[in-house]
C-alpha cells in the first residue's frame, strides 16, 4: 500500500509550535504543506489501513517531510517507533524529526526566548502535545 494523498488539508493546526514553524517557513519563503500524506505502517489481509503516520510538514523544494515534537523524550517512544517503521517501508522517503531540544533551538535562535516555554511546554508536564 502506498502514502495516501490527504484531501482535507487543515489550516488550522494541532498544536501551537507547528503554526510557530509554519511562521518561520513562510518567513524564508519556503513553500510546505501541512500535514499532506499519510504513510500505511500495518494493513489487515484485506488492505485495510490499521495503522498510519501522518508528518506535520511536507518542504515540496527540499522534498522532506519534517515531524515536529515536543514531547518529553521519555514520552516519544511511540512517534519514534513510527518513524522507524516509516524508514523501513518507505525507504525512499526523506523525514526529520525535530525534537524539544531541536525545537527549543530554534525559538531561542530567532529571538522568540519569551514564547518558547509557552509553545513547547513545561518540561514536567506529562500531558504536553506534540
Amino acid at each position: 500500500m502506498g502514502p495516501l494523498s490527504n484531501p482535507n488539508r487543515r489550516s488550522d493546526f494541532a498544536h501551537p509550535i507547528e503554526a510557530e514553524f509554519a511562521r518561520l517557513l513562510d518567513f524564508y519563503r519556503i513553500p510546505w504543506e501541512y500535514e499532506p500524506t499519510t504513510f500505511p505502517l500495518a494493513a489487515d489481509e484485506a488492505g485495510n489501513l490499521l495503522e498510519g503516520f501522518t508528518p506535520d510538514f511536507f518542504l515540496p523544494l527540499q522534498e522532506m517531510y519534517v515531524e515536529l515534537t515536543t514531547r518529553r523524550q521519555d514520552l516519544i517512544t511511540d512517534k519514534n517507533r513510527k518513524i522507524r517503521a516509516l524508514r523501513q517501508q518507505h525507504p525512499l522517503v526523506n523525514i526529520k524529526l525535530l525534537n524539544r531540544r531541536d525545537m527549543t533551538s530554534l525559538l531561542l535562535k530567532y529571538g522568540m526566548t519569551a514564547a518558547s516555554s509557552q509553545l513547547i511546554g513545561n518540561t514536567s508536564n506529562p500531558h504536553e502535545s506534540g
